[in-house]
């Protein structure tokens, strides 16, 4: 905690002492299982908090666990908030925070989300969980989609640039302008973990399962993720993904 409380932050003991202290909890952490370490129990934030305090779970979690968390803060406010971006969005303070929530709380909080990005109310609780699912699936749709497009102008033998000017009059122009520099070059500079790009993969394909949602192509593009990250590349950044596909094309 040192380098936080050089900034003038407060140390303390437990998550449970952090809510003693705090007008509102945020809580942003890597799956469901680390969400319930630092909420539950003796010392999680949920021991800690009163009926004034705002939690504003911020996690890609997925619905399931905001409905736990929801059982466990019995009276106390509680937003989910997930973001959309990575570490150049959080340093410029252009996240996109999709809010699930009464209006009223997140009206009193939109000052302090602001400071990280532009919250956006998508509905009740639950609902931003929800939401940054669907943003999810389709990056890495199209993710995967972009890997074999360019792994298939490899093995029909079109050169690397008259494939992204072919993709630059398609659907995909965007991403595929994006991601040229890394794929031409190799650098896929970590901003956020293949690993972590996996469990959200299965926190959308366990969604879809439970809510009834056939979702047979972002599970497929899930595939490829899980293949690279079952073969050690875990720590790479997620768009590493595409090297993958194009060395097992």
């Amino acid at each position: 905690m040192a380098q936080l409380t050089d900034l003038g932050a407060v140390a303390v003991e437990s998550p449970a002492d952090a809510g003693r202290r705090a007008d509102a909890v945020i809580t942003m952490v890597s799956d469901p299982v680390a969400l319930r370490a630092v909420t539950e129990g003796p010392t999680g934030v949920a021991a800690g908090v009163g009926g004034s305090t705002a939690v504003i779970e911020m996690s890609t979690v997925g619905p399931a666990a905001v409905s736990r968390l929801a059982s466990v803060l019995a009276g106390t406010g509680l937003l989910d908030a997930p973001v959309l971006g990575s570490l150049s969005e959080a340093e410029s303070g252009t996240l996109k925070i999709f809010v699930g929530g009464p209006a009223a709380l997140l009206e009193r909080w939109t000052p302090l989300l602001s400071a990280v990005g532009s919250p956006i109310h998508v509905g009740p609780l639950g609902a931003g969980s929800a939401a940054k699912l669907v943003a999810k699936v389709t990056l890495f749709g199209v993710l995967g989609v972009l890997g074999e497009a360019l792994a298939l102008a490899d093995g029909l033998g079109l050169s690397r640039d008259a494939a992204f000017n072919v993709l630059a009059n398609t659907p995909l122009a965007a991403q595929a302008e994006r991601r040229r520099p890394a794929v031409e070059s190799g650098d896929y500079s970590a901003r956020f973990s293949l690993s972590l790009a996996r469990k959200d993969v299965d926190l959308i394909v366990d969604a879809a399962t439970a809510s009834g949602v056939d979702l047979r192509v972002g599970a497929a593009a899930g595939t490829w993720l899980a293949d690279a990250d079952d073969a050690g590349w875990g720590d790479k950044d997620y768009s590493a993904v595409l090297a993958w596909i194009l060395r097992n094309r």
